[in-house]
């Protein structure tokens, strides 16, 4: 009996481990790129550089936290990339231009994007208009109206004030953007796990129609991501422009790709109602690990762009036969 209970244990430590890389699989990806990475180059584990990742790991990950109730719910917002960049020079130009204090224009950036994810909200889930349209739509307005504020050029002098954001410390250590990242998600995975609000964006996700049988009002919660969804990239613009110090007119080209990327490779599926708001977090840190180990190689950045679309479609891959596999079992 003794014999028995000594393998049980070991069994269940296995047993646990398997279900936890099943439900987030970037793990093994993350572990298998570091050490790939760190035995090519001595670069890659050094303070700098790892504080660096982190840096920019915590804006992938801020939008992938919006896209993942986005993607839980059963759509997908493309547009965030741009909504990045437009309130990055929004709120270069409200603190140059009028000048406002940091605080109440980065408000004013909130209650915008509040209004786009609003309005991509109505036209998916009133008009019916497919997510992907509306929001590649949306996608090419807000990106218009950079290049009409900026007129094409970068926008400079930001206020030394804002500086801390991005590039300040807690404690010494840690970097203020981890802090940021790391309480959001901690209330993120509340909201999706403890409140009703979340179980309702699952059900809408899993099934709409049931859910609306249910007493959900399924539109309302659709209005709902995508509006968690642009503030989110209003979050990130923040964080882009304390460390950037200026307004540029491509900034967020591309970011929604990479948080597309974290929350698939976390096991958000596109399928909706499936996946765990810490999967975009390990999904995230696996995209940021990626791109440093690119740039430390001194790899092309148009390379990186292949290298990125080609993760993206393996992802999406790995997402259908997943899904495909789900319901065959039912």
């Amino acid at each position: 009996m003794k014999d028995t209970n000594n393998f049980a244990v070991p069994q269940k430590i296995m047993n646990g481990l398997w279900l936890f890389f099943k439900q987030y699989p970037s793990i093994i990806a993350i572990i298998i790129l570091m050490i790939l990475i760190s035995s090519l180059t001595d670069l890659f584990f050094t303070v700098n550089n790892l504080m660096n990742i982190l840096r920019q790991v915590s804006m992938t990950a801020l939008l992938g936290v919006g896209l993942s109730f986005v993607m839980l719910g059963g759509e997908i917002d493309i547009s965030v990339g741009s909504a990045v960049g437009l309130m990055n020079v929004l709120w270069v130009k409200f603190m140059m231009d009028l000048p406002m204090h940091p605080l109440p224009a980065a408000v004013i950036c909130f209650l915008i994007a509040a209004v786009i994810g609003a309005t991509n909200g109505f036209l998916v889930a009133k008009v019916k208009v497919p997510a992907l349209i509306v929001t590649f739509a949306m996608q090419s307005i807000l990106r218009g109206i950079i290049f009409v504020i900026t007129d094409s050029y970068p926008m400079y002098k930001v206020p030394e004030v804002i500086f801390p954001l991005a590039r300040g410390y807690i404690l010494g250590i840690i970097p203020i953007p981890v802090c940021i990242m790391i309480a959001v998600f901690i209330i993120a995975i509340f909201v999706s796990v403890k409140t009703k609000f979340g179980r309702f964006v699952y059900a809408v996700g899993g099934n709409k129609e049931a859910a609306h049988i249910s007493g959900i009002k399924v539109a309302n919660i659709k209005i709902c991501v995508f509006i968690i969804g642009q503030c989110m990239a209003v979050l990130a613009a923040l964080l882009l422009t304390s460390r950037i110090g200026a307004g540029l007119p491509n900034s967020g080209t591309g970011w929604e790709f990479e948080a597309i990327i974290a929350c698939i490779m976390g096991g958000i599926s596109l399928s909706g109602g499936k996946g765990r708001l810490l999967g975009a977090l390990s999904g995230a840190i696996f995209v940021g690990i990626m791109v440093n180990g690119m740039t430390l190689f001194g790899i092309n950045s148009y390379y990186q762009q292949i290298v990125k679309g080609l993760i993206l479609v393996l992802a999406l891959v790995i997402d259908v036969l997943v899904t495909q596999k789900s319901s065959a079992a039912v």
